[in-house]
């Protein structure tokens, strides 16, 4: 296979975990890779990679840097102070010559807003340090599923949705030519009534969230409902939630509640069990691509075609 240059940079919040960082680093180089790190992807600024002049000035190196793969070394806190002053037609300029942007958690913000301001495709998948950087390794499929994005090969992504959601695929016919969009959460909820909120109709909408109690994913759904935005969807895929401290006066009340309630407010099917998430064993999914989802009992089949080799 050939090498790949894969640039790290950090948009968000502070490296904290510089031994997770550097691991990840040389995981990336003993798989055989080329990798340059950012000038700045190892600075502070208060609780962000440097202070917001900094991290533009990182995204555009990124944008610049002729790269295979732009990774952010981790999500947090930061992308959506500076929404209004990314290079947005670089990166959509960078993307069509072949770097792909790839990042998750916080990342959903430049994301959400490249889509609705240039229309480029990027992809929701790891981060160096919590992903490449883990103590015990890289998980297996993950690293697979980048793999075959660094050498043009990723054409789908399957899963099993959860026996007890079984029912939830009862009539469920498949969909064809839908926009995937979607991401964290509370990050996507955050640029609801702004422009780099995208205006998808007919979409594959997936979520994924951390630390957040079922209770706040419910609310943030329903914001989402409210503003119409769920019932102009073909389908919401849920990821995983994680990391939510359960209390005792839930009584019950958890992720399988909010999904059930939401498959009764919206005609969308509602399918979980998707890989992805704050979870080691993620798969990379291209946020604006075109997909086609199909289900054969409990599998389902995401699709989005040939993307383009380097």
């Amino acid at each position: 296979m050939k090498k790949k240059h894969i640039y790290i940079y950090s948009p968000s919040s502070a490296v904290r975990d510089k031994a997770a960082f550097r691991r990840g680093v040389k995981r990336l180089q003993a798989l055989g890779h080329e990798v340059e790190v950012d000038e700045a992807a190892l600075d502070t600024h208060q609780r962000f990679a440097g202070d917001d002049a900094t991290r533009l000035a990182a995204i555009g190196r990124a944008a610049a840097s002729r790269a295979d793969v732009a990774l952010i070394s981790r999500g947090g806190y930061g992308l959506t102070r500076i929404l209004d002053a990314i290079p947005y037609k670089a990166v959509a300029k960078a993307i069509e010559r072949g770097t792909e942007f790839v990042g998750l958690s916080d990342f959903t913000a430049l994301q959400s807003a490249l889509l609705a301001k240039t229309g480029a495709v990027s992809w929701q998948g790891p981060a160096v340090g919590e992903d490449f950087g883990a103590e015990d390794g890289p998980d297996d499929i993950m690293e697979a599923c980048f793999d075959d994005l660094l050498h043009g090969q990723g054409e789908g992504s399957g899963w099993r949705v959860p026996k007890r959601d079984a029912e939830s695929l009862s009539g469920f016919r498949g969909l064809h030519g839908a926009t995937l969009w979607g991401g964290n959460l509370c990050v996507l909820a955050s640029l609801l009534g702004t422009p780099y909120f995208p205006a998808i109709d007919k979409g594959v909408l997936f979520l994924e969230d951390v630390n957040e109690h079922p209770y706040r994913v419910e609310r943030m759904l329903d914001q989402l409902r409210h503003a119409g935005v769920l019932a102009r969807q073909k389908a919401v895929l849920l990821g995983h939630f994680t990391g939510a401290r359960k209390v005792p006066h839930d009584r019950g009340f958890d992720m399988q509640t909010v999904a059930a309630r939401l498959r009764t407010l919206i005609k969308a099917p509602v399918l979980t069990g998707l890989p992805f998430g704050h979870v080691p064993t993620k798969v990379l999914l291209p946020v604006g691509a075109q997909v086609e989802v199909a289900a054969d009992g409990r599998d389902v089949f995401m699709v989005w075609g040939h993307r383009h080799a380097h």
